[in-house]
């Protein structure tokens, strides 16, 4: 499904949907991304975005960057009890104890996966899916590899990484191409994602 943009082109039918998605669909949704900082960015916000709408938290992204310090993993992983209090009384955020917990763990769960793995990046593009896998686009609310990425992430004491969460991430990150067919930047993501080398 797709609907006629500003320009007159066919984008993905959510694209239209809310103020400021028309940018962040053409610009950001689906491209490949390998830097640590954006990817750890993406599963706190997912995690936060649990429950709510992606326009909420997208709303919301430039408050969530200045309350986590950039999403800086040796930043976050260091936060304490009082940052929690400071981002509870932060109404530019979702005031979720839980949600802001969990983003704090997981900055810790990342530094040990760069340790271990070298990046975060290396880690989560090992789990990019065949594309066999995502049948027409959109149609999937998560995938098999979106599952088993979610567990392994659980085993290494990740929170807020449901099945549906982690596929979201892969959708909007670039482990998969799930723009609609006839959408004006299908293209474009394919030929980053052919050019794009998954880091080792």
């Amino acid at each position: 499904m797709t609907f006629l943009g500003p320009d007159g082109q066919p984008r993905c039918d959510w694209a239209g949907s809310a103020p400021g998605f028309v940018e962040y669909h053409d610009t950001e949704w689906g491209f490949p991304v390998a830097d640590d900082v954006r990817l750890f960015e993406k599963f706190c916000l997912e995690g936060f975005q649990s429950g709510l709408s992606w326009r909420t938290i997208l709303d919301k992204r430039e408050s969530f960057r200045a309350a986590f310090a950039g999403f800086d993993l040796d930043t976050v992983a260091g936060f304490d009890e009082s940052d929690v209090l400071r981002m509870l009384a932060d109404a530019g955020i979702v005031r979720h104890r839980g949600k802001i917990e969990a983003a704090i763990n997981n900055a810790g769960r990342a530094l040990e996966l760069v340790e271990s793995e070298g990046s975060l990046a290396a880690f989560v593009w090992r789990h990019e899916p065949d594309p066999a896998e995502i049948p027409a686009p959109q149609t999937l609310t998560t995938s098999p590899t979106a599952i088993a990425l979610s567990k392994d992430l659980k085993k290494r004491g990740w929170k807020f990484v449901g099945p549906t969460t982690v596929f979201s991430f892969m959708q909007a990150m670039g482990l998969v191409n799930d723009h609609a067919h006839d959408c004006v930047v299908r293209a474009s993501v394919a030929a980053a994602r052919d050019a794009f080398t998954p880091p080792a």
